[in-house]
């Protein structure tokens, strides 16, 4: 640990730590079960606590709401699978848990005459007492779920659960008006009257949902696991390279091209081709109809799938107010500095060491330029023939929040440039075109900066050089203290040259006496 929270220090864009403070300190090692309609799960959260990691995840397929429509009780092979479950989890956050876990129910426990006795028959055998919530408080927690991994966004979250589905509106990092329904695909599979008799009931439902929630056309961030099984099967669909369902943006046409998609091919195949189980697959024909009837409703202007739901809007809630306003990327990104960096705290100096270069970026690619400088080097450890597509993985596969999947390309490239000159010879290169040309090349050019900077000091405190840019002649030059003259050696020029190269500049040299 760097161990530098002295309050009274200038920590200037990069603010002080926050995640060994003592109003956070406790939030490490959180353990949440989620007792769901379809799945019951266990989380144990851990790392910086604004965009914790996910220390343990563990879903066990229940199907809880499986036929309460018709026999108003929970399924019976589902409850004991679910106490078993609960039993297994119990056990294993005894072991490495800080704090006792929190347990929520939602939809099918709520609703089943049996759901008060499961809950005394859980906590008679495992001492883990449920709170069941009601939907407007699950809304509520999905879209603070939803806010932990997008501060400061504004939208409709839908989260469809087994047995319902819940609508909120965020803005300004506040939930407002939300609203629940009976839209699980469990109980819709039980609807009478076939395909026709279920897509009438869903559209009365949503004509209702729609006159309560009011005009909606923002963002709609979907929330659940039949969503992402959709997005799942959109991203095979289209040949998508980059399969990570956090933040994967799919449009109204799109959603209407994988509805036809999945009516015209096999599930069985499809669902082997995607990745999805087999429960959650038998549930994807009902959860397609409801997401087109949502997108037509409220029309948003693009769709946004999240991972994050009631589990991290249980963290979330925990949270104090300073630490809900921090970035999430920069905060996992200083965490991973502090716990894996050769020179932690080091980060700080090298970003002001090229900002220089970058004179004119607007904030929201300036936190990319600071996460890289954080994570330039925490990945030391890996053997030096593969350092840099390490990089590059854990940039783009890595459980970051606040990342849209163009980001993380860019963040990955420029990490990948951290360790190499080019970039071509990976075996990410399908992954380069979801970013321009020109962002690759300043992607390059912020890694081949780093690369450079990295050789000169090896102390954070140590008197830094300079870097003048001048972009309209194309002259670009180090002012050098005399103190690290001895360092500016063989390697370190030509890491300068190749910098020099990709800017398309001139380079000067001066040592300052």
């Amino acid at each position: 640990m760097d161990g530098n929270t002295d309050p009274a220090q200038d920590w200037g864009p990069f603010q002080r730590p926050l995640f060994e403070d003592p109003s956070t300190r406790d939030l490490s090692r959180v353990g949440v079960v989620d007792v769901g309609s379809n799945s019951v799960r266990l989380v144990v959260f851990d790392g910086a606590a604004r965009s914790p990691a996910y220390f343990y995840n563990e879903k066990i397929m229940c199907a809880l709401g499986a036929g309460l429509s018709e026999t108003g009780r929970l399924n019976p092979e589902g409850r004991a699978r679910a106490l078993d479950a609960i039993r297994r989890f119990q056990e294993i956050a005894r072991q490495i848990c800080h704090a006792e876990l929190s347990a929520v129910a939602t939809a099918a426990v709520r609703e089943a005459d049996d759901g008060p006795d499961f809950c005394d028959e859980v906590l008679r055998e495992t001492g883990l007492k449920i709170h069941v919530i009601d939907g407007a408080e699950e809304a509520r927690l999905s879209a603070q779920g939803v806010l932990l991994g997008w501060p400061g966004s504004y939208g409709l979250v839908c989260d469809i659960g087994g047995s319902s589905m819940e609508l909120a509106e965020i803005d300004n990092d506040t939930v407002g008006k939300r609203v629940t329904s009976a839209l699980g695909p469990l109980k819709l599979r039980d609807i009478k009257g076939g395909k026709k008799g279920r897509r009438a009931y869903i559209n009365s439902v949503l004509d209702e949902l729609k006159e309560t929630m009011g005009s909606q056309r923002n963002r709609l961030f979907l929330v659940g696991g039949s969503w992402r099984a959709i997005a799942r099967i959109d991203m095979e669909r289209r040949g998508y390279p980059l399969h990570v369902l956090h933040e994967y943006r799919m449009t109204a046409r799109s959603i209407t091209a994988t509805a036809k998609y999945i009516a015209d091919n096999d599930l069985e195949e499809l669902r082997q081709r995607c990745g999805v189980s087999a429960n959650r697959m038998s549930l994807v024909p009902y959860a397609i109809d409801v997401l087109k009837g949502v997108i037509r409703r409220f029309k948003p202007h693009d769709i946004a799938v999240s991972s994050y739901g009631i589990r991290e809007g249980l963290l979330y809630e925990q949270m104090p107010d300073a630490l809900r306003k921090r970035d999430p990327l920069i905060e996992a990104a200083r965490f991973a500095e502090s716990k894996d960096a050769r020179l932690p705290g080091f980060g700080k100096s090298l970003y002001g060491f090229i900002l220089p270069l970058f004179s004119g970026w607007k904030e929201d690619r300036l936190r990319l330029v600071k996460a890289a400088c954080l994570l330039h080097d925490v990945s030391w450890r890996a053997h030096p023939d593969y350092r840099a597509e390490v990089c590059f993985d854990n940039a783009t596969r890595a459980n970051l929040g606040g990342l849209r999947h163009s980001e993380r390309v860019f963040l990955g490239l420029a990490l990948l440039h951290r360790y190499r000159n080019k970039r071509e010879g990976t075996r990410f290169e399908n992954l380069y075109n979801l970013i321009d040309d020109k962002t690759q090349l300043q992607a390059e050019i912020l890694g081949k900066a780093m690369r450079f900077g990295a050789m000169l000091w090896m102390d954070k405190s140590a008197e830094m050089g300079k870097l003048d840019w001048r972009p309209k002649k194309r002259h670009l030059t180090l002012t050098l203290p005399t103190s690290a003259e001895p360092l500016f050696g063989e390697v370190s020029q030509a890491r300068l040259q190749s910098l020099a190269g990709s800017l398309d500049a001139k380079v000067m040299v001066k040592i300052k006496g």
